[in-house]
């Protein structure tokens, strides 16, 4: 605090103050750090033990208070959940500190086995392997006796069958050191090694001038050793990449899959599971792939629980992963389940009972929704009852639970019903799920009324006929009219807005008439300009380029042009562009023959700023507008399909993106000078990058807004968690899921926008609120602080505690006696 009467360094300092208030103001001031912990650190930690930067905060705190003992466990803890990934330099001082205890008894034997660990982890290194060679042949040495030297022999062989950089160099030494020469099986198997090290060197050379960290060039790598096919090398360069890029799902899978079907040794291809999952614990599909290895390599039953429970509070993004790794563990249950014997089955219907209720408290508190809309869950429990359990009564509550959830307007859930019922069940009951699907669907009820038809003509008798037909024919009969009146109703409204739009026109039609009235302008020409006006300012209005069809001397077709199929409508050109038709012949000639290319001039002679482009073939015209937004002269040319708006009066050029875009990232506080290529050297390192758009101007300025699409959702996130934060040009940038706003019927062209908050512009996705839409950082990945007063996802709310606040911005706020006498009376 800032009262006079304490001190950093020495605690309390009477200054006047009388001794029992300067005890209470002490106890408050030391007992700070444990307060922050019991409020902000520890609670968030008992909500997802996986949180890194958690874990950071507590080690922070407690070695500033000097708690060794909880430090120590602290320390302890995450190391559990976030490890070291093993490397040559680790081996190396493992060895070197081995060594030291070599005069003990077994001592020796004892460093030789650490160094046979060492040379078969990361003796094939292809660059640092040849350290831990060496250091074994030092060690060799140093005990040498009459004895050692066949051991020094063989390593030098072992070593010289191993493509390893500078291998002539201890080819060298070895020719020095033996005494009878370099025998002939030696000799031939290490030019066989320098060769494969000749086929490896271009990758080797590719990652040394790589910048970190360097997924392309070990994923290069990786694809040739694995045309190579040698399980061992195979294996060190995997590790090799998970060493620089141990959080990156898509590496440990490719690892584990490879494991999983080629090697399939059972410790190797567990543990390597066990790594995936505790470097990347949000991704599911790690877990996924970590129980399937389980089961099939015989774990008992309750290592497998304990994984999935685990599995369960790694954090996942998204609802739909605790959907499917849910599914993945019910599949391990029923496999397991001898349906002869209750026990098994029991804890079988348990886990269905538990994961229903899970998806309904847990997953929908967290999400906001249930992850398991269609019920797919029930939906396998009802199978098996039916199947394997000849329990028919208890799949018909499950699938009238079902269709209770929201299901019962969809065709398809019926009709899955109904081939149960057939399966398993008898015809009274198919007959009375058709006749209640025909009753309550919505989206396809045709299908349902023929599939009831078809039942009774099999099975039904004639009067099962006769009322099949009259309730088939009652409900079509109803549903049409449903449909005509909801298309009358949308015709009105199109026609509606089609009066407003013609007034709109009407109205400012005649407010230009008049001035041109004004100012003695002749009749023909006033026309001429207020229909050229008037394309211009629909063409802003609206948002969307229209293809009006106009011609040099007027509104008159343009028969040339009428054929839609092999033109574009070229618009947001320069009015001061030199020799238009050049410029777009320029452009356009890559796409394919050109028949012909009309600018449109006003009746002065000057350019508008659009044309048309008619190709020879309509197979032009796709590579045409894949030039849509090019660069002509600092401004973003718009290329669009030539269509008559009057034939195709809800033709859209534009498509509004409502929904969340989890392959591609939303860059804001871009410097106005990035260009598409600087963005895009900057953004390759964390994955594939399809497209890079810079959000501009109508007359080219940047914004400094940006879209960058991954080739999967995968890399994104991996983008959003190294990006965001970071400085470009000295402009912090900010990198989130792409997730558009909500376009209302009143972002539409010619329509007012409400005031105020009346309309939610925000679609949110996975993580509710949360500005990059990611549920968590992994480890090592530490996200810029938040402004001052704020928590991460959000402001802090009124009369939270200062200190609350202050801690979640990273920045211990200093508090008034007053703060820390309102933090004890809320606590």
């Amino acid at each position: 605090t800032k009262d006079p009467w304490w001190d950093p360094g020495r605690g309390c300092v009477m200054n006047g103050k009388n001794s029992a208030e300067s005890n209470m103001r002490s106890y408050l001031a030391l007992s700070h750090i444990s307060f922050l912990l019991h409020l902000c650190v520890t609670p968030q930690l008992s909500i997802n033990a996986f949180d890194y930067n958690c874990h950071v905060d507590l080690i922070k705190l407690l070695k500033q208070e000097g708690e060794l003992f909880r430090l120590r466990k602290a320390r302890q803890k995450m190391s559990e959940l976030f490890p070291l990934t093993e490397g040559p330099d680790i081996w190396l001082e493992y060895a070197q500190y081995s060594i030291g205890g070599m005069g003990s008894p077994g001592g020796i034997d004892r460093v030789r086995s650490i160094f046979e660990r060492a040379v078969t982890a990361v003796g094939l290194h292809m660059t640092k392997g040849q350290m831990v060679w060496e250091a074994y042949r030092e060690f060799e040495n140093a005990i040498l006796s009459t004895t050692q030297l066949e051991r020094i022999h063989t390593l030098f062989r072992r070593q010289l069958a191993i493509p390893l950089m500078d291998m002539e160099g201890t080819y060298a030494e070895y020719e020095e050191w033996s005494e009878h020469g370099v025998p002939e099986t030696v000799m031939h198997q290490y030019k066989k090694a320098l060769q494969q090290m000749e086929k490896c060197k271009p990758f080797e050379e590719a990652l040394m001038v790589a910048e970190t960290p360097k997924l392309a060039e070990y994923q290069a790598y990786i694809d040739f050793e694995l045309k190579e096919g040698d399980p061992a090398r195979i294996q060190i360069t995997f590790e090799r990449a998970l060493s620089e890029n141990c959080l990156v799902p898509d590496m440990w899978a490719k690892y584990t899959i490879y494991l999983d079907r080629q090697l399939k040794f059972k410790d190797l291809v567990l543990s390597t599971h066990e790594r995936a999952v505790r470097n990347c614990p949000w991704t599911m599909g790690l877990w996924k792939s970590y129980l399937l290895a389980l089961e099939r390599h015989g774990a008992d039953h309750q290592t497998v629980s304990d994984v999935f429970e685990k599995a369960l509070n790694a954090g996942f993004i998204q609802a739909t992963d605790y959907v499917e790794i849910w599914q993945a563990y019910l599949d391990y249950l029923r496999r397991r389940v001898d349906f002869k014997s209750s026990k098994e089955l029991e804890e079988l219907r348990a886990a269905f009972s538990r994961s229903l209720d899970y998806m309904k408290h847990d997953v929908e508190e967290r999400f906001g929704e249930s992850g398991d809309p269609s019920c797919i869950i029930m939906q396998i429990w009802a199978r098996i009852e039916a199947l394997h359990c000849k329990n028919m009564q208890k799949a018909r509550e499950l699938w009238d639970s079902i269709m209770t959830k929201g299901n019962a307007k969809y065709a398809n859930m019926w009709l899955e019903y109904y081939n149960l019922e057939r399966s398993y069940g008898d015809s009274i009951h198919c007959r009375k799920a058709l006749h209640r699907a025909v009753q309550c669907t919505s989206d396809y009820p045709e299908h349902v009324c023929d599939v009831l038809l078809s039942f009774e003509r099999v099975e039904g008798s004639l009067e099962d006929w006769d009322f099949a037909v009259q309730k088939t024919e009652t409900r079509l009969n109803r549903i049409n009219e449903q449909r005509a009146k909801a298309a009358e109703k949308e015709a009105n409204l199109a026609r509606q807005e089609d009066e407003r739009a013609e007034q709109r026109r009407k109205a400012k039609v005649e407010k230009k008439a008049q001035k041109k009235v004004q100012k003695g302008t002749r009749a023909g020409e006033k026309r001429k300009a207020e229909q050229d006006d008037y394309q211009d300012e629909w063409n802003e209005d609206a948002g969307e380029i229209d293809c009006l069809w106009t011609s040099p001397q007027g509104n008159e077709d343009n028969p040339e042009l009428r054929n839609d199929n092999s033109s574009v409508f070229v618009s947001n050109l320069a009015y001061t562009l030199e020799e238009p038709e050049a410029k777009l012949r320029t452009l356009f000639e890559t796409c394919g023959p050109i028949k012909q290319i009309r600018p449109i001039f006003t009746g002065k002679g000057s350019f508008r700023g659009y044309g048309y482009v008619q190709f020879e073939s309509p197979v032009s015209v796709p590579e045409a507008l894949k030039l849509d937004r090019r660069d002509v002269e600092g401004r973003p040319v718009f290329v669009s399909p030539c269509v008559d708006k009057n034939k195709n009066p809800d033709f859209k050029v534009f498509k509004y993106n409502t929904m969340m875009e989890k392959h591609k990232i939303f860059i804001s506080g871009l410097p106005f000078s990035c260009t598409k290529e600087q963005l895009a050297e900057i953004c390759k390192n964390h994955g594939t990058v399809k497209e890079v758009r810079l959000v501009t101007y109508r007359s080219g300025k940047p914004k400094g807004l940006a879209y960058v699409e991954f080739a999967d959702e995968t890399q994104a996130s991996q983008a959003v968690l190294k990006l965001d934060g970071i400085e470009v040009e000295g402009n912090k940038i900010s990198v989130a899921i792409s997730n558009p706003p909500r376009r209302n019927a009143t972002d539409k062209p010619g329509s007012s926008r409400p005031t105020g908050d009346a309309m939610p512009r925000q679609v949110y996705g996975a993580r509710g609120k949360g500005r990059t839409q990611l549920s968590m950082l992994p480890r090592s990945l530490h996200r810029q602080s938040a402004p001052a007063g704020k928590v991460e996802n959000g402001s802090a709310a009124d009369g939270e505690p200062a200190s609350a606040a202050g801690n979640a911005a990273g920045e211990p706020k200093q508090l008034s006696n007053s703060d820390f006498a309102k933090m004890l009376l809320n606590m």
